[in-house]
């Protein structure tokens, strides 16, 4: 059997569709539905059938879901650990939304001029939700926000980049003392469930602060906008961008102590993948270096 068809199925079914699972594989939905048939010939039963305008596995396609992650997965460390130390083969990372925008595109454009035989997959998603897929085999590795609790010794963290809260206000605002902000403004909440909207709601409780919230929005770009808009304050770490242009704000530290959002990587130890992963941070860290060294974090 072709992995291929393998890999095939279950961009469908993470997509939904052929169209979708072909634009991820960057092949024709042609080319995706001839893979599924061939798939579907080797083992002899239907594996998905349509939902609406959209398709879904079969009871049987369930039972390849379950079972050709893992294996894939081995097949993946099989032919890592052939290979010794040489940096050919394919992270299937998970990265929040702003590690996807902000660092990602500096250490992938590193990568493919560095190591062109490493391939990087990246998906989406929230730091609890990485960390549960990491720990369960489903990625190689995340970039999270640190958790506020102590990770297992079953995984290691590379951190990569510390961004301190600060309190945004729009740019015409008079007042510039935090505390006198929180309390007599609308204050614009970065989501709760976010592990670094915890920081911020831990900061805010920390200080008996209870501010007069207008909403709570888990896209940190959006809270700059609504911020821009003068629709209240918020606090929000020093993300490593791109910020929407155009937007003019006031940064105001807040009274120490400040909490930081840590970034890092999140990894299973003793993967055959690891010596992957570790160039991986090794190439972001040097990147968050240069960008340091050169100024080129972005600004509102």
């Amino acid at each position: 059997m072709d992995t291929r068809f393998l890999d095939t199925f279950l961009a469908v079914v993470r997509r939904g569709s052929l169209a979708d699972a072909a634009l991820e594989l960057d092949i024709t939905a042609t080319a995706v539905a001839q893979r599924i048939r061939t798939l579907e010939a080797e083992l002899g039963v239907k594996l998905l059938e349509r939902a609406g305008r959209s398709v879904r596995p079969t009871e049987a396609g369930y039972a390849v879901v379950d079972r050709s992650a893992a294996l894939l997965r081995v097949l993946r460390e099989l032919r890592t650990a052939v290979r010794g130390g040489e940096i050919i083969g394919k992270l299937r990372v998970g990265a929040i939304s702003t590690a996807q925008t902000g660092l990602f595109p500096g250490v992938l454009g590193r990568l493919s001029r560095q190591h062109p035989g490493l391939e990087v997959v990246l998906e989406p998603g929230t730091s609890s939700e990485l960390y549960a897929k990491t720990l369960a085999g489903e990625v190689d590795a995340s970039v999270i926000v640190k958790p506020g609790f102590v990770l297992p010794k079953t995984v290691e963290f590379h951190s990569w980049r510390s961004e301190p809260l600060v309190l945004l206000a729009p740019h015409d605002e008079t007042v510039r003392d935090a505390i006198t902000l929180l309390e007599t403004r609308p204050f614009i909440r970065y989501d709760r469930r976010q592990w670094g909207g915890r920081l911020a709601a831990d900061y805010l409780d920390r200080r008996g602060i209870v501010p007069a919230q207008r909403f709570e929005l888990d896209a940190l770009e959006a809270i700059a906008v609504m911020v821009d808009g003068g629709l209240g304050v918020s606090i929000v770490p020093e993300w490593a961008g791109p910020w929407p242009e155009g937007l003019r704000l006031n940064r105001i530290d807040l009274p120490p102590p400040v909490p930081v959002r840590e970034l890092g990587l999140l990894s299973l130890r003793g993967t055959a993948q690891m010596h992957l992963i570790r160039k991986l941070a090794e190439t972001a860290l040097d990147a968050n270096d240069l960008a340091r060294g050169a100024g080129a974090a972005p600004q509102p």
